[in-house]
This record gives C-alpha cells, sequence and structure tokens, in this order.
C-alpha cells in the first residue's frame, strides 16, 4: 500500500516577531555580519525562530519536520554565502521574483563547512520522540547556477566541486529520515549538451552520501525532455514536480515515457499564492497524478508545496501546513 507524506521544502517565513527584532540586531552588528559571523543575541534569536518553526509543524501534523531554515536570508545560496571560501557579491534577484540573495563568490576551494549540520544538531535536540528529521539542501545545479565562480575557471570542475562540497556537508549532517535536494534552476535555466550528464552525476555525487531517502524536487516548471532523461540516472529514491506552476502534461509524457522513480514527491499546494486550498482538493489531486502513471505503483508519495513558503504571510502558512498534513489522511479514492 502506499505511503503518503506531508512535508515541505523548507525555507520557512520568519515568525512575525522576529522580522522587526532580527532587523534591529543586525543593524547593530553589520561588523560582525560583513564575513557572515552571527553575533550572540542574533544566534539566541535565530534559536527561538528554529523552536517557533518546528513547533508550527508539530501542531499542523506533518509527517516529516525540516529546521526551517530561518537564517537563510540568501535563500539557496545560503551554504555558499556563509562560507570561508566566499566573498558575497552584489544584490542578485532570486529567480523572477522580489526577493533577492547575496552573490556567492566563490574565490577558494570548497572544504567542508558544516553550517547546515549545526543547525540539524539543534533541531533535532528540539524533536520529540517518534518525530521525524528532514534535510534540505540545493541541488548542485543549482547551487552552481546561483554563484559566481573566481577560482575553478570551468564550469565542469565548478559544477563539480560545487558537488563535493555539497556530498561533504550532507556526510556531516546528523541522522534524517529524508533529504530535499532543491534543484529550480534545471527548470529556469536547463543545462545543455554534455552538461545534462555531469548534472545527473552530480546529483548522484551528493545523493550517495547519505543513507536516508533522497527526493530531488525542481520546481517553476516541468524538466525539458532530455534534461529528464538524464536525471533517471541518478541515484535518488523520488523525483518531485511542480504540479502548480509546471506544464502538468509535460510532467505526465516525462514520467510515462521515461519512468520514474520508486517513489514521487508532488507539489500541489501553492507556495506563493495566499489562497489557501482545501485538504479534499489536494486529496484528489494526489489521486489523479497517480492515476495517470497507470504502469507504477508509488512506495511512498510525498505531498508539497509547490515552492518554499518563505513568500507567504506567517499565518497562511500556517494553514498551507495543515492542508498537507490533513490531505494525506484523507481515503484515497478507489479507480
Amino acid at each position: 500500500m502506499t505511503e503518503r507524506v506531508a512535508t515541505t521544502l523548507g525555507l520557512y517565513p520568519l515568525p512575525d516577531w522576529a522580522k522587526d527584532e532580527l532587523s534591529d540586531l543586525k543593524g547593530h552588528q553589520r561588523a560582525d555580519l560583513v564575513d557572515g559571523s552571527e553575533g550572540p543575541d542574533v544566534r539566541a534569536a535565530y534559536e527561538r525562530v528554529r523552536e517557533d518553526l518546528i513547533t508550527d509543524q508539530r501542531e499542523a501534523g506533518l509527517d516529516r519536520i525540516v529546521e526551517g531554515q530561518g537564517r537563510w536570508d540568501d535563500w539557496l545560496a545560503h551554504p555558499l554565502a556563509v562560507h570561508d571560501s566566499v566573498e558575497t557579491g552584489g544584490i542578485v534577484r532570486y529567480y523572477d521574483n522580489n526577493n533577492f540573495y547575496r552573490d556567492p563568490r566563490v574565490v577558494d576551494d570548497l572544504t567542508v563547512d558544516g553550517d547546515v549540520a549545526a543547525e540539524l544538531d539543534a533541531a533535532t535536540g528540539l524533536l520529540n520522540e517518534g518525530e521525524s528529521l528532514q534535510a534540505v539542501l540545493p541541488g548542485p545545479y543549482t547551487l552552481a547556477e546561483l554563484a559566481t565562480d573566481e577560482h575553478y575557471g570551468d564550469d565542469a570542475e565548478f559544477l563539480a566541486a560545487i558537488a563535493e562540497f555539497l556530498a561533504a556537508e550532507v556526510e556531516a549532517l546528523p541522522p534524517h529520515e529524508t533529504l530535499f535536494l532543491l534543484d529550480p534552476s534545471l527548470v529556469t535555466d536547463p543545462p545543455e549538451g554534455e552538461t545534462n550528464e555531469r548534472v545527473s552525476d552530480a546529483v548522484d555525487t551528493v545523493a550517495s552520501a547519505t543513507d536516508a531517502d533522497v527526493v530531488f524536487q525542481s520546481y517553476w516548471g516541468a524538466h525539458e525532455e532530455k534534461t529528464y532523461a538524464h536525471l533517471m540516472d541518478a541515484d535518488v529514491d523520488a523525483f518531485g514536480f511542480d504540479f502548480v506552476a509546471g506544464n502538468r502534461e509535460t510532467h505526465l509524457y516525462n514520467v510515462n515515457e521515461y519512468g520514474t522513480k520508486g517513489d514521487i514527491s508532488l507539489g500541489l499546494v501553492d507556495g506563493q499564492n495566499t489562497a489557501v486550498e482545501d485538504p479534499g482538493t489536494v486529496a484528489e489531486r494526489i489521486d489523479w497524478v497517480t492515476e495517470q502513471i497507470p504502469d507504477q505503483t508509488f512506495d511512498t508519495v510525498y505531498a508539497t508545496p509547490n515552492t518554499e513558503l518563505a513568500y507567504l504571510p506567517v499565518s497562511t502558512y500556517k494553514q498551507k501546513l495543515s492542508v498537507l498534513a490533513e490531505a494525506v489522511e484523507t481515503p484515497e479514492v478507489s479507480a
């Protein structure tokens, strides 16, 4: 029987109290922030943010608990933006929306950093017995695309270095049930030619660094056919599909033409729209998608938002967490 799991892609909005408090604290600690360090008051505030974000997921009833990435001011570029071998440049628009990040300019070898592992270690200490931790990281292609290479000098070498860096970060993580790798650049700026094969190899490098179930999720569209065909060679447990902003016909064509993995992740709740979905409708969408893939029975179906949730007001984000939890509890409709 297929297991339905309610989870998210992380990157949650800051609690309302934290927005002003952190803004004030960072304003008084600009000297510390130049090199990516944080003063004790800022660290303490983020610890409270983490507690709030985990409580939100617990109260909603999600099946996997993420750390929430409240510190990730630079969005998916964060793991590089805080690295000692990276200098942060000017402000860059984050994809095609009104969010921004500091351009991470890689100027030296990317060695293991442990920043994300420290976050997840702290999150582990907040979990109750029986709760399952989910790690979230950018995929290697997206992280390479969001960065500027001023050290390696070759696109293929840079992508491989990013993959090795992410793999080392994964190896440092505490035990986790699932790992979501978020790689939207594969949709918004798809690779060409031999880069497709290199991307598949890079994903393999990262995925092989954990014994957890690995979900590789892109969004803001559907994969080009050649990209998807190459990704099928990557040793991950599930692919994730954006059924909100993506072209569902293209998703289904790729899956039915080239196959997919034994698990699947479905982005069915809009992470950028304040309209709150009905749980029954989301459950029906899960049924509909799986019915369109008649040749495969999935071991696990992950129900997720189609994007990060930091775009939403706090009250709406909490509602959407509950929608996901309720949707997977809705009985499956028999064909």
